[in-house]
């Protein structure tokens, strides 16, 4: 695969103020959209707007790479906090010495980079960043291992970081920083009415929907027959006015198959309902492809049956395919965040208490045989850990041993501890009073 933002910068010519400006014209950047002045070079990849009306009006008179180096001549960096959308950017400046990169709040397109002394190499494909060597980092393996995914900063790659949802990196003659520039902030004192909230939520994902189709002719959605799912697909025939393509992914297999789900909602919203059954050799065949797609592991099976509803869709005429995926993070969605709101109750138990009640739930204990108090003694188990820890108390690796799964070597080569301490320095980002939001911040990376 090949990358679509990329970009080489020779620090030791934007370091000099004689060879800085002759460095703009041909400043190293590879994109589709770039935008160059007297002094800076922008280039862009996605679809960022800004929050300030006339800011987005010059956006769409001049086009987006041009709005954004009007904006940075003006704002520096703080320019990452004036946008909004999807994007990755890149800026190099010769009056201000220096280069920028920022992703969107969520890294819905993404940024790679190595920086030394004297150069700065970045692309938005990790496997694609220029002057990468090949060795792999060990503690992004385990990372993969425990995750099923790398966390950013860390990619798989030795010595190439990825940019976190919501960063910018900022090179200059103090050296190479990234800095947040949305800042983790929940407002939980006004409170609106049942009725204006769920108008609200209403509106908020009409008008998402409308925002993705807009220079599209045919978008169509992945449909499993979910709830997040289904209102997409039923605000993409409100927002078109058509009966909107919706591609659903069967199994035959019992217990797994929610297609009869997927007919229930394409029915009630009048879809225009493709159906396929993966099979498992589809699967087997689909694996290069999908691995090819990915800049490096990922570790979510469900990214094979949707390449074949993408191929599918893609084969009808659709250019754009919409989804639900993500509803559970930002809406809460999720059991989850229930069922941790249950366990934190505990932690109101006075330490004193605690300390009499948990002896008695150890694993040994007589009451684990009892009935009804072997779930109470789990309770008091599970609720024990604290949050973070606690999502990744049924963790596989760890529960099956990292010494019985990983040779010697590589165990001496990583820090089982980090992911730990990863989840904590991910936590503690966000400082909202409540158990949910936190949990909703901590979910966004």
């Amino acid at each position: 695969m090949k990358d679509k933002l990329s970009g080489q910068v020779d620090l030791t010519r934007l370091l000099d103020p004689a060879s800085a400006p002759g460095l703009i014209a041909d400043p190293g950047l590879r994109s589709a959209l770039v935008a160059r002045d007297a002094t800076a070079a922008c280039a862009i990849l996605g679809s960022p707007s800004f929050h300030d009306p006339d800011e987005q009006r010059a956006l769409r008179a001049s086009g987006p790479a041009a709005a954004l180096l009007t904006s940075w001549q003006k704002n520096g960096a703080d320019l990452a906090a004036r946008i909004g959308g999807s994007y990755a950017l890149a800026i190099v400046d010769a009056r201000r010495e220096c280069v920028f990169l920022a992703v969107d709040r969520f890294a819905i397109e993404t940024l790679c980079y190595r920086a030394d002394d004297s150069a700065l190499s970045f692309s938005d494909r990790a496997d694609c960043v220029p002057g990468r060597g090949d060795q792999l980092d060990p503690q992004a393996i385990f990372d993969y291992l425990y995750f099923h995914m790398i966390p950013a900063p860390r990619t798989v790659f030795d010595g190439v970081r990825r940019l976190p949802a919501a960063h910018a990196l900022l090179v200059d003659r103090q050296g190479a920083r990234e800095i947040r520039h949305w800042p983790l902030r929940f407002d939980e004192q006004h409170r609106l009415p049942f009725e204006a909230s769920r108008d609200r939520f209403r509106k908020l994902i009409l008008d998402g929907v409308a925002a993705q189709v807009d220079g599209h002719q045919r978008v169509g959605a992945f449909l499993s027959g979910g709830t997040d799912s289904s209102t997409v697909a039923g605000m993409l025939g409100q927002v078109t006015g058509q009966p909107t393509p919706a591609y659903s992914i069967g199994f035959a297999a019992e217990g797994y198959d929610e297609m009869e789900y997927a007919r229930i909602a394409a029915k009630h919203f009048g879809c225009q309902h493709h159906e396929y059954y993966v099979t498992p050799a589809d699967l087997l065949d689909s694996i290069p492809a999908v691995a090819q797609h990915h800049d490096q592991p990922f570790g979510n099976s469900s990214a094979l049956p949707a390449y074949y509803c993408a191929r599918i869709a893609q084969a009808d005429g659709c250019t754009k395919m919409l989804a639900g995926d993500g509803g559970d993070e930002l809406f809460g969605g999720n059991s989850r965040y229930a069922t941790q709101r249950l366990f934190e109750y505990y932690h109101a138990v006075p330490p004193g208490l605690r300390r009499l009640i948990e002896p008695l739930c150890t694993d040994d204990s007589v009451l684990r045989r009892i009935p009804g108090l072997r779930q109470a003694t789990g309770y008091v188990r599970h609720s024990r850990v604290p949050m973070p820890d606690r999502l990744q108390s049924f963790n596989l690796l760890m529960q099956l041993d990292p010494a019985k799964v990983l040779n010697a070597d590589f165990l001496a080569r990583i820090d089982l501890g980090e992911p730990s301490k990863h989840m904590q320095a991910t936590w503690g980002e966000c400082r909202a009073p409540s158990l949910i939001n936190r949990m909703l911040a901590y979910d966004w990376r």
